[in-house]
């Protein structure tokens, strides 16, 4: 079964709530970067299903970007986890409570001369490929969510 732009925008909304939750929790992280986001994107093998239709979807990896906060970079540790919600791509075995496929939810904080073309700054990051993360997502595909006008957009491979 294909991604389309609405599981897209399902898999935004999603990130969205786990931010704003996140935010809350943690005030100090929120007021550092809740108005820092910008770009919102799907990567790894769900997002080469949506560039191939024909790779499996084992979860969807959700990751948001943020303009670098001075003295603080995002916790690159930190991973929520939130259920698809729909079980036309399947169910996480090791998550029978939910309904559909695990959605794990990442950032990172980018310190880039530039962000308001994110998805040149967001293929910036991949091709340096400074970081383990950089070199990690850079091997499969990332697509855009976020934000919405370029929802659906191949930041990767370029």
């Amino acid at each position: 079964m294909p991604l389309t732009i609405l599981d897209l925008k399902c898999l935004g909304e999603i990130a969205a709530r786990d931010r704003s939750s996140l935010f809350q929790r943690k005030p100090d992280l929120g007021h550092l970067y809740s108005n820092r986001l910008f770009a919102v994107a799907l990567c790894q093998g769900a997002a080469l299903h949506y560039l191939d239709g024909t790779n499996g979807i084992k979860d969807f990896d959700v990751w948001s970007f943020y303009r670098a906060a001075p003295g603080r970079p995002y916790p690159y540790r930190r991973r929520g986890i939130e259920d698809f919600g729909d079980p036309k791509f399947g169910k996480t075995d090791e998550f029978p409570q939910f309904i559909g496929r695990r959605v794990d939810l990442l950032g990172r904080s980018l310190d880039a001369t530039d962000y308001i073309e994110p998805i040149i700054t967001l293929r910036d990051y991949f091709t340096a490929g400074k970081t383990k993360s950089a070199h990690f997502l850079a091997q499969k595909a990332v697509i855009l969510i976020e934000p919405e006008p370029l929802i659906g957009s191949v930041v990767w491979p370029p």
